[in-house]
């Protein structure tokens, strides 16, 4: 159990921008940051961070927290984990308190299959750095593929001895518990009794998560015999999921950030000898057709990806459609051929950094016109074939999803295609209109004999029969300005914490969640504490925190340009206190008199006695008189 004091130093330590930024790319606007939220898919950034205030608020999902929550979120882990976590990021020594054997009984599933893999690969090495084999077999190998030793043991490469069982042994015998190095896939069993290793006789690349911790390994045999795969590859698990995951983003992120630029190769030894080559935005697919995942993967950090290719005209052709899916999420790609023979790993160890990155510069190609000139390079003179180019080109085209691009590409490729433009344009039309068709037509349609009306339910804070609007209202007034003091009508000793929940002492709330910030102002001010938002953003009821951050964020930013070159100054609510603080207050109790009104109202109806309507309508013209003193505030006009 990690102390309070070593929580509270990790919390205040821990910056947001920070957090976030390891994750996300994020673009300065206004007092906020932006970026493409990491917990759902979008193509315009709807996700905000607030340094001032510590939080992140997404207005796509509803997403939000401070900087614990966004790793509990993101990494799917506990909260002690995300503790520890962002410990070891700031480099904060943690403090804990021995736990109970019950506490220390209670295993975490996941964090094993951690704990087991990192074990493998701290096994790995050892046996590569430390034995004869591994030295001569496993350390040669990456010397004389031209592996610096920095390399080797920043990408913690390793070697797995050539015996049946040497890993489970060494595993089981210092206590990790078999069940866990078999769902790593670490581990076979066979006949229900003997365990043997998936890993024997290979050299080990593992893969790591993207904060860093081991998740998976993929293993190269030294062997020539074509029985044996060239690679072994760690099975699905629950920390391991292949098409979410690509080699070496832990190292790259950073640098693919700040260059705004992706690098995007096959194998593990293209990423290391690019990354020794001091290119460190560089990462691989490892083998497998690149997915949707991926793409958005590196999309939190840069639009822009460049694929380098090595010289298979085979391998291209057959990857040329997959690539579309990067169109369609927006990105700009970039296409680099490398001389038939060679991949970007012989590459850059043939001729070095300098001449890699000069071959990159000279040679990389907009995606569509690099796809075109393949394919109307295959294609010759065959007009069948040039016409399914032209198809398969547009189609492409028709995937970008920003119109400028695309009218661009597609002047380019009329050119390329010897084509005139407006056959282009009329077919490219053609696919859209297809696209959208077939779109519209898997949307639920409503039903021919009822009349489309408005939903109220669904339109935001509408709520014809509630007031929740108004009662969040004044919990964004309380959030935000509670420690603010009063300076109007005379008053000037009382904050407007106590002077709002004073003023609504006669307001009974209805929303559960707005009940229990009032109470809890209530309690504390009673107590002679005045709560600050921060106490609501890190509050314990995961509900209640998300309010809280709900209600002190906005995804709107007032521009510069009305003042600058408008000259039209737009007041700030805070500037004018009493107006902000009066018009929350009187506006809910306007919702509530109008409901009071109603039921008196539906009561005179429903009542036959003449004193008792007599007694009724008195109450109703007491309740109007009161309904006029909050209308003439805000400026409301009645009807008598």
């Amino acid at each position: 159990m990690i102390l309070k004091e070593t929580v509270d130093k990790i919390i205040e330590t821990s910056r947001i921008e920070d957090v976030v930024g390891d994750f996300v790319s994020l673009k300065r606007r206004g007092t906020s940051m932006i970026g493409l939220c990491p917990f759902h898919n979008e193509k315009t950034p709807s996700f905000h961070v607030s340094v001032s205030k510590g939080i992140y608020k997404c207005f796509g999902c509803g997403k939000g927290g401070d900087s614990v929550r966004f790793i509990m979120d993101h990494e799917k882990a506990s909260y002690p984990e995300a503790l520890r976590y962002l410990a070891n990021k700031y480099s904060i020594e943690i403090a804990e308190v021995e736990n109970t054997p019950e506490e220390q009984a209670i295993n975490d599933r996941r964090e094993s299959l951690y704990i087991v893999s990192s074990f493998a690969s701290k096994f790995f090495q050892q046996q590569m750095f430390d034995t004869e084999e591994g030295k001569s077999i496993g350390l040669s190998y990456f010397k004389e593929r031209g592996f610096r030793d920095d390399i080797i043991r920043k990408f913690e490469l390793g070697y797995s001895p050539d015996v049946w069982d040497a890993m489970t042994t060494a595993a089981v015998s210092e206590g990790y518990n078999i069940q866990f190095l078999e769902e790593t896939g670490l581990t076979i069993r066979k006949d229900n009794e003997k365990f043997y290793d998936r890993f024997r006789g290979r050299v080990m690349f593992p893969i790591h998560s993207f904060t860093g911790r081991v998740i998976g390994f993929g293993g190269r045999t030294l062997k020539t015999d074509k029985a044996v795969p060239k690679y072994v590859n760690s099975p699905e698990s629950d920390i391991y999921h292949k098409s979410n995951i690509l080699y070496g983003l832990s190292f790259a992120k950073k640098a693919i950030r700040d260059l705004d630029n992706c690098y995007l190769v096959e194998g593990y030894a293209d990423v290391l000898s690019v990354h020794q080559a001091g290119i460190e935005n560089v990462v691989a697919s490892s083998g497998t057709s690149l997915t949707i995942e991926q793409i958005r993967l590196i999309k939190r950090f840069t639009e822009n990806i460049t694929i380098l290719y090595d010289g298979d005209e085979a391998g291209i052709k057959a990857s040329l459609r997959g690539l579309d899916m990067i169109l369609e999420e927006g990105l700009n790609v970039k296409v680099v051929l490398f001389p038939d023979g060679d991949d970007p790993d012989s590459y850059v160890q043939k001729f070095g950094s300098a001449a890699f990155k000069t071959h990159i510069e000279q040679s990389k190609k907009d995606f569509i016109l690099f796809k075109t000139s393949i394919l109307l390079k295959d294609a010759g003179k065959d007009p069948i074939k040039r016409a399914g180019i032209i198809r398969d080109v547009v189609e492409s085209i028709a995937k970008i999803p920003d119109g400028i691009k695309a009218s661009v590409f597609v002047r380019e490729c009329s050119s390329l295609l010897q084509i005139e433009e407006r056959v282009l344009i009329s077919e490219l039309n053609k696919i859209r209109a297809a696209k959208n068709k077939s779109s519209y037509q898997s949307q639920p349609q409503p039903r021919p004999d009822i009349a489309p009306g408005p939903d109220f339910a669904e339109i935001p804070g509408s709520s014809s029969g509630t007031d929740e609007a108004q009662e969040k209202e004044i919990v964004r007034l309380l959030l935000n300005y509670g420690h603010e003091l009063v300076h109007w009508d005379g008053i000037t000793d009382t904050y407007i914490a106590p002077y709002v929940i004073g003023n609504l002492a006669d307001v009974t709330f209805e929303h559960p969640l707005c009940i229990r910030v009032i109470d809890e102002y209530k309690k504390q001010l009673e107590d002679g504490d005045l709560p600050s938002e921060q106490d609501f953003i890190k509050h314990p009821d995961h509900q209640i925190a998300d309010l809280a951050i709900t209600m002190v964020s906005s995804p709107y930013v007032l521009s510069e340009n009305w003042y600058a070159k408008r000259k039209i100054y737009v007041k700030n609510e805070s500037e004018d206190l009493r107006s902000t603080i009066l018009g929350g207050i009187f506006h809910l109790k306007k919702r509530k008199v109008d409901r009071m009104l109603k039921t008196i109202r539906d009561e005179i109806q429903a009542e036959n006695d003449a004193d008792n309507q007599a007694i009724l309508m008195k109450k109703y013209l007491q309740v109007k008189e009161v309904e006029k003193g909050i209308s003439a505030f805000l400026g409301s006009v009645i009807v008598k």
